[in-house]
């Protein structure tokens, strides 16, 4: 099998190609053959050793996989050899093989292809868990997304609508925003070009917004809370900018409301029985149409570098996705 290894923490650049053994199933655990593998802006900070998960070098990054069961372990009940499914594995995931938990394993739908099925678990899994379970977003709220046209933000916008809530969408450029229109905001926020706290002002007509989904930190993120309404929700989703910003704690005080963390990965490990109902939930919504991820490129593994560097760069709309 092939793998695209970090031997030594550092930028995409350091990444090696190698020909390594093929991976074998443990109790309880499947070997996937990978037809895709999701980009995400973690898979830029794991290289780099400065994720909150360490994996013992050598280890290939890419944390949500695509492709057909190729081996079972023992104690292994649920799936067979030649089934289509989609996994959550942390890493390992930039290789023709992967080795995954049987419990981290969810069957593909009928109809959905492997660079879509790979682009959604984290994406949509984490924002469905910010906005529903610890946003508690009802229908008719409004919510602003930060780094809406992101892989989570697109995400955020769609679910946020499938809630019933009105979004806005705010990001760098006005090409971003075409994008986060069509997938659902109902108003838009340019960055550069306008001032935040008076923009959500005019957008909310001076309530300030009941929902922030902040997947970016940095500059805007104090400014955008001190817009929030009134019991209004701050979700902490990471911290794309690089920055983690410093919030004065009496905001919370002054606006009654909540300071909120997220953190899917962990939530899958402690709450396992939820997430499954929430991938249920997720997945339902796409057969009916209501999500559909944006991939706006696809790499090989001989490329992947490139496509790190465009997350690092933040210059991604939508997903990437490595196709060994």
């Amino acid at each position: 099998m092939k793998a695209l290894l970090c031997e030594q923490y550092g930028t995409p650049e350091s990444l090696v190609l190698r020909e390594v053994e093929s991976l074998k199933a443990g109790k309880g655990q499947v070997v996937i053959e990978v037809k895709a593998c999701g980009v995400n802006f973690p898979d830029t900070l794991i290289i780099q050793g400065k994720y909150q998960f360490k994996p013992p070098l050598p280890f290939a990054p890419g944390s949500e996989v695509a492709g057909i069961v190729k081996e079972v372990g023992e104690g292994v009940t649920h799936y067979n050899v030649g089934d289509r499914v989609i996994a959550f594995t942390g890493w390992g995931g930039f290789a023709t093989e992967a080795l995954c938990d049987s419990t981290k394993l969810i069957p593909m739908p009928e109809g959905m292809d492997f660079t879509i099925a790979s682009a959604f678990v984290l994406t949509y899994g984490t924002s469905h868990h910010a906005l529903k379970d610890r946003g508690r977003l009802k229908a008719g709220e409004t919510l602003l997304v930060l780094g809406a046209a992101g892989g989570v933000g697109i995400a955020a916008i769609e679910i946020g609508k499938a809630l019933g809530a009105k979004v806005i969408a705010a990001a760098s450029t006005d090409e971003k925003l075409t994008y986060c229109v069509q997938h659902g905001a109902d108003a838009t926020i340019n960055y550069a070009t306008d001032d935040l706290r008076e923009k959500i002002k005019e957008l909310t007509a001076g309530k300030g917004p009941d929902v922030i989904y902040d997947p970016v930190g940095g500059n805007f993120s104090e400014a955008a809370l001190r817009s929030i309404g009134w019991r209004g929700r701050y979700l902490v989703v990471g911290f794309a900018a690089g920055d983690i910003p410093r919030i004065p704690l009496n905001l919370a005080l002054l606006k009654g409301c909540d300071i909120v963390g997220v953190f899917w990965g962990s939530f899958t490990e402690r709450e396992p029985k939820q997430n499954a109902a929430d991938l249920r939930e997720l997945l339902q919504w796409y057969l009916e149409g209501k999500l559909k991820p944006h991939i706006s490129g696809t790499y090989s593994l001989e490329h992947a570098a490139e496509a790190l560097n465009e997350m690092l760069n933040r210059k991604v709309v939508g997903k990437l996705v490595i196709v060994p």
